[in-house]
């Protein structure tokens, strides 16, 4: 039978769209499912404020009367006109190993963007930079995290298959310092620090961090980010959302702040302690018991191996001066401290050796890569 597309109008297919993904990678020892309010809030168009300048909307794939496939269609006008491009996003897609569903779900997107104005599609991307983007190519056997995506093998196989080309490539390192910062390491860090006249920005008070350094560090991250793969600059609205969503409930011994003598923040690190293994057990929930294996994989010492690396930045007149060798001098102890043994980077564009230059020092390795494809509308 024909796949049937069927656009999303209802909360209760909004409901069906998420639960799909939980549904399709159910017991996979390596998938990671969404925490559900947080990806219902990135969903919905009355509380993601992205949709000031993005317009979305969402597709089911039933064969057979089966729920089969989904996939979101976006344009973010904000990144078309920042980098002069007619660009249709899609996004949260998931598809069951037949080439007819994820045919007829990309196609429902070309369609939906042709219909607006758009020549190229992309993906998968989300609104912006902070949502998950690229299909998993390699590390289908390592454990995903909870801002990255994973797919099965057939996915990108698909791709190819459809005629799609690779529009950027990431990898993820996964890092670690079993006796500490090297020697040489830290003799950077100080020499960098001296020769800039710079000093890391300790604070003992989370609510105090967050009121203080919040917005600078979300400002700091636009203009890091700025020249990034389809970046758009987040809204005063979305640092806000983002101060509240990571700042709350991070530990100050998994965040590093460095400042100039001026006290102008030039330099971030954000980590967390790994919640992949607490959101597998909780199933994206909260309740009845996901809170307590959240709380303790964010609190408990030796409830998680290894920590995220969620955001890096570094001012632009700072780049390429070492300032990432004072983070990992700073942050590697405390892991160390809190039983953690091995670390894993965020998404980093394949080709910037600048970001990837900061693991030299440490026992690393690439064990995941992803790539976002696109092709044009005809």
């Amino acid at each position: 039978m024909a796949v049937e597309i069927v656009k999303v109008t209802t909360k209760r297919q909004l409901r069906k769209f998420i639960k799909l993904n939980y549904k399709l990678y159910s017991g996979d020892p390596y998938a990671v499912p969404d925490l559900y309010f947080d990806l219902m809030n990135t969903l919905r168009r009355d509380r993601n404020p992205a949709f000031d300048f993005c317009e979305a909307d969402y597709f089911l794939a039933y064969k057979d009367g089966e729920l089969v496939g989904k996939v979101a269609a976006i344009i973010n006008h904000r990144a078309n006109e920042r980098w002069g491009t007619k660009v249709v996003r899609f996004g949260w897609i998931d598809f069951i190993d037949d080439i007819e569903v994820s045919e007829a779900l990309l196609n429902a997107v070309m369609e939906w963007g042709r219909k607006r104005g758009m020549t190229e599609i992309q993906g998968p991307l989300g609104f912006t930079d902070f949502d998950k983007e690229g299909m998993l190519t390699e590390g289908f056997d390592e454990l995903s995290t909870m801002i990255t995506i994973y797919n099965y093998p057939y996915y990108p196989e698909h791709m190819k298959q459809l005629g799609y080309e690779k529009a950027a490539g990431w990898l993820e390192m996964q890092f670690s310092a079993p006796n500490g910062v090297p020697e040489k390491a830290i003799r950077v860090a100080e020499m960098v620090m001296k020769r800039y006249n710079l000093h890391v920005i300790k604070e003992k008070r989370l609510r105090v961090l967050a009121k203080k350094y919040g917005r600078s560090i979300f400002l700091l991250l636009n203009e890091a980010y700025s020249d990034l793969f389809g970046f758009s600059e987040l809204s005063e609205k979305q640092i806000s959302q983002y101060i509240k969503f990571y700042l709350n409930f991070v530990n100050l011994d998994l965040v590093s702040l460095i400042a100039d003598e001026e006290d102008r923040l030039v330099g971030v690190g954000i980590s967390m302690p790994s919640l992949s293994r607490a959101l597998q057990k909780s199933r994206g929930r909260l309740f009845p018991l996901g809170w307590f294996h959240l709380l303790k994989a964010l609190y408990k010492k030796g409830g998680t191996e290894g920590v995220d690396l969620l955001l890096v930045g570094v001012a632009k007149d700072y780049m390429n001066k070492g300032l990432p060798a004072i983070m990992m001098a700073q942050l590697i102890p405390n892991y160390l401290k809190l039983g953690y043994k091995w670390g894993e980077s965020s998404c980093e564009l394949e080709d910037n050796t600048r970001v990837q230059s900061m693991w030299e020092p440490y026992d690393h390795r690439i064990h995941k890569r992803r790539v976002a494809f696109r092709k044009e509308i005809d």
